[in-house]
């Protein structure tokens, strides 16, 4: 007469082991904050030098997206985690290789001048 109920007294517990903790969240969230906070305080007044500020920026970015990756997207949670992150560190080594090399080649590329 109806779909069975089976499914739905378990539906916290099944996905409770890919979810993180509130305190994890909070710590994420935190974090998040204080690393989108930082580089705008050093803009708004002008505290580093344009170069400085723009090191800052990108490295403050780089731990942006591993807070994101880690705290949001459970990378470090699963069965395949230590793959996951294997994969990850992969792809920034490939397209650190590209930027770095593709940077190299317009900077002392003497033939296109």
């Amino acid at each position: 007469m109806g779909q069975p109920t089976h499914g739905h007294g378990g539906h916290g517990a099944g996905h409770e082991g890919g979810h993180g903790s509130l305190k994890s969240y909070v710590i994420g969230f935190i974090l998040s904050i204080v690393l989108t906070i930082i580089p705008l305080v050093v803009v708004m007044n002008d505290m580093m030098g344009k170069t400085g500020t723009i090191v800052l920026i990108l490295i403050l970015a780089v731990l942006q997206f591993a807070v994101q990756l880690w705290f949001f997207m459970h990378l470090k949670d699963g069965e395949n985690a230590k793959w996951n992150i294997t994969a990850l560190l992969f792809a920034a080594l490939i397209l650190l290789v590209v930027v770095v090399g593709s940077i190299w080649i317009m900077t002392y590329n003497t033939v296109a001048h």
